[in-house]
C-alpha cells in the first residue's frame, strides 16, 4: 500500500467536486434518438467510445500530458491540441469548466505541492485532463495506473448517466462496469505505446450526438 494509491483513488472518486456527473457527452441524445435503449446498446455505445475516442486519442494524449508535466514544457501545446479536438460547444465548455474546477480545488488543498501547478500558469483555459495530469504527477502516480484510473472514472460516469437516462437498474450498472473494466487494461497498454502521428478521435456518430444534444428539447445533462 502507498500514499500514491490513496491519492489515485481520490482523483478517480465520483466525490471529486468537478461536476463530471452533470455531463453525458452525447449519451442522453443517443437515448432520446433510440440508438441506446437497453443494457446491450449502452455497452456497445460506451465500449465504442472507450475504444475509439478515449483509447486512440484522449488517453494517449493524457499520457503525453503526464510526460509534459514532468518535464515542465510543451504542456500548453498539448492543452490547445485537446481543446481543438472538442467538436462541439458543449464538449469544449465541459472540459474547460471541469479544468477550472479541478485547478481551483487543488489550490485549496493544504498539502498539495503548489509548485506542481507551475506548468499551468501560462495556460488561459486549462482542460480537465491537463490539470488532472499535473495532479497525478505531483502525487507520484505511475503512468499506467493514472491512465487506468482516468478511464475508470470516465466509464463510471458514462454508466451512471445511462442508469439515469435509459433508465437501468443498479445490477445492470455493475455488469456494465465489469465488462468495461475488463477492456481498460488493453486500452491503456495501447495508449502508452501509440505514436503521436497515430492519434485519432475520428468518431462522426459521437460528434453528431453531441451536436444534436445542444438543441435537445428536454434533458438532464449539460452535454
Amino acid at each position: 500500500m502507498s500514499l500514491a494509491l490513496t491519492r489515485l483513488l481520490q482523483l478517480a472518486s465520483p466525490a471529486l467536486p468537478v461536476g463530471a456527473y452533470t455531463y453525458s457527452q452525447g449519451l442522453e441524445w443517443a437515448v432520446e434518438a433510440g440508438t441506446v435503449k437497453d443494457e446491450s446498446t449502452v455497452l456497445a455505445w460506451i465500449a465504442d467510445l472507450l475504444e475509439w475516442n478515449q483509447g486512440r486519442f484522449e488517453t494517449p494524449l493524457l499520457a503525453s500530458m503526464l510526460a509534459a508535466c514532468r518535464a515542465g514544457e510543451y504542456l500548453a501545446v498539448r492543452n490547445e491540441y485537446f481543446l481543438a479536438s472538442r467538436e462541439t460547444a458543449e464538449l469544449r465548455a465541459e472540459t474547460v469548466q471541469m479544468g477550472y474546477s479541478m485547478l481551483r480545488l487543488l489550490g485549496e488543498l493544504n498539502d498539495f505541492p503548489k509548485a506542481a501547478l507551475a506548468p499551468l500558469h501560462d495556460i488561459e483555459q486549462p482542460a480537465f485532463p491537463t490539470v488532472w495530469a499535473c495532479a497525478a504527477v505531483a502525487w507520484d502516480i505511475a503512468d499506467d495506473a493514472a491512465l487506468t484510473a482516468y478511464l475508470w472514472s470516465w466509464a463510471e460516469n458514462q454508466t451512471m448517466a445511462a442508469l439515469k437516462s435509459v433508465p437501468l437498474g443498479q445490477a445492470a450498472g455493475q455488469r456494465l462496469l465489469l465488462a468495461l473494466g475488463s477492456r481498460i487494461p488493453a486500452v491503456v497498454e495501447r495508449a502508452l505505446a501509440l505514436d503521436a502521428a497515430d492519434f485519432s478521435n475520428f468518431a462522426p456518430g459521437f460528434a453528431i450526438a453531441c451536436s444534436r444534444h445542444e438543441t435537445q428539447y428536454s434533458r438532464l445533462f449539460r452535454s
